[in-house]
Formats: C-alpha cells, structure tokens, sequence
C-alpha cells in the first residue's frame, strides 16, 4: 500500500512539472559593452517554488543559486558589474558573452529543465 502511495504520488508531482513546464515562458536577455557583461533569465507562468538558471556563452557557463518564484514569475540575474553582484545578481566575468549571443537555460530545484533559449545580445 505505501508503495503505491508513493507511486502515485511521485506520478501527480511529475504531471504537475510536466504541466509547469508546458505553460511556462521564458525570457533571456543580454548586453555586452568593453568592459562588462550583463544577463536575465525571466521565467513567467511557473507553478510556485524554487528554480536556478544556467548561463552559458561560448565556452563559459555561469549557474545562479536557487530562487523563489514570487506569484508565478522568477527573475535570475546575472553580471559583471560589482554593485549588480552585491544585489544578488550570479557573477560573470566581464568578458563572459561571447560571439554576441547567450542560452539562458531555466530549471527547477530538483534539475528539471523548464525550457531554454539562445539569444542575440545588444552590444554596446
């Protein structure tokens, strides 16, 4: 019986990600100058929970912390400039972006990729 339980259980936690996932918007930014890189990852339409982002830009990859959805949306940013860092944002190198494009990837707690998308970056 607690087998099944579990079973069961485990089946409406994965549909309820599955559905997450299927409704789920994702907005990746990013601008590149000489001396600085900056990025957001911007999930909307999420189910309430915790969830990290995955930079990556040529060769370089840059993994936030969790964060906390506030109602259904979570914003997750990334840069080079010091004060940004101090506001939470996940550091970069100042170099980070590379070829004027960017994936910002976004997942859930538990690993599961929500949805990604590759972007051109505004080079300033």
């Amino acid at each position: 019986m607690t087998r099944q339980l579990t079973a069961l259980l485990g089946l409406a936690i994965a549909s309820l990600t599955f559905a997450s996932a299927a409704n789920a918007t994702l907005r990746v930014k990013c601008e590149v100058r000489s001396d600085r890189s900056t990025a957001s990852v911007d999930g909307s339409n999420l189910a309430s929970g915790q969830y990290y982002a995955v930079l990556t830009s040529g060769s370089n990859t840059a993994t936030s912390p969790n964060h906390a959805t506030i109602g259904d949306e979570v914003e997750i940013d990334f840069s080079s400039q010091p004060r940004d860092i101090r506001k939470g944002a996940t550091a970069l190198t100042r170099n980070f972006i590379v070829g004027g494009q960017a994936t910002g990837a976004l997942y859930t707690a538990g690993g599961t990729l929500v949805e990604s998308k590759t972007v051109g970056c505004r080079v300033r």
